[in-house]
């Protein structure tokens, strides 16, 4: 729990470590974990103990040397972080622990009062590398920083542009340093939607039967709106020979413009006359 706690609640992550130091005092995992969450938390004299005592047990290594010079760094001893810094161990770190052992160090030489030493310090050669590091971003910052305090504004807005790309995370704020040296201003676009959005949501809406003027206007508009055409495939076309056109003609000539139809004359049908029934047996017809 210290260490998923630690970057966002370093508070409670401390309080997670300070039980299990209370209840493995001397496991070395468990001092170390305490003293990474004391750090985190900016307890520095506490980490600084932890460390120690995770190094004495065994679990602790030299990997934690960075953290352990910025301890003493908090706590006002410069001289004490740069003993650590120029230490045997510092020898034996990998690139990344070495790189911020150097990013310490340039800030110690800040807190001395020695700007233009904190710029010489960060000159290493993973700050020309041409490819992107795990600890680019952290490197890029540290010397635009050290840079800016040393008065050379120009370098400095260089350096935290580059930053600022190589931060695709957003972890620092390289790009609102660039923005103000340069003297931009930085628009939020994801709080103008959201205003967009709170200004949709609080429009009015107005009831279409409510209002007279309103439905009117979507009468026009809905007799107004041209015919969807639908799409018919050239084969599905009948060509009909168009009708002759009949002139118009004015009311008074209504009559002489009728045209005659002709006469038929039918032939009338025959008449049959009506028989009388047959006699039946008795002689008797029927009446």
């Amino acid at each position: 729990m210290a260490g998923r706690l630690a970057e966002d609640e370093p508070e409670v992550a401390y309080k997670h470590a300070r039980a299990a130091r209370r209840l493995a005092s001397r496991v070395g995992i468990v001092r170390e974990a305490a003293g990474i969450a004391a750090y985190h938390a900016g307890e520095w004299a506490e980490a600084l103990a932890e460390l120690r005592a995770a190094r004495r047990l065994g679990a602790g290594d030299d990997s934690y040397l960075p953290v352990m010079a910025d301890c003493e760094r908090g706590l006002g001893r410069p001289e004490r972080a740069l003993d650590l810094i120029k230490s045997p161990e510092a020898d034996k770190l990998d690139p990344m622990e070495r790189v911020e052992l150097r990013i310490v160090e340039s800030g110690v030489r800040r807190d001395l009062g020695q700007q233009d030493a904190a710029v010489v310090t960060l000159q290493i050669p993973e700050l020309r590398d041409r490819r992107l590091r795990p600890w680019s971003v952290r490197l890029f910052y540290a010397y635009a920083d050290a840079l800016e305090e040393a008065g050379r504004d120009e370098e400095a807005s260089d350096w935290f542009a580059r930053a600022a790309a190589a931060d695709r995370d957003g972890d620092t704020d390289a790009a609102e340093r660039y923005a103000e040296l340069e003297g931009l201003h930085i628009l939020d676009t994801e709080e103008d939607e959201d205003d967009a959005e709170t200004v949709d949501e609080g429009t009015e809406t107005v009831d279409d039967a409510a209002s007279p003027e309103v439905a009117s206007a979507d009468e026009a508009v809905e007799d107004e709106a041209p015919a969807v055409v639908e799409d018919v495939a050239a084969t599905d076309i009948a060509f009909v020979p168009a009708e002759p056109e009949i002139p118009a003609v004015p009311d008074d000539d209504a009559e002489e413009a009728v045209p005659e139809a002709p006469v038929l004359f039918l032939e009338p049908k025959p008449i049959i006359e009506e028989q009388p029934p047959a006699p039946d047996e008795n002689g008797n017809g029927n009446d």
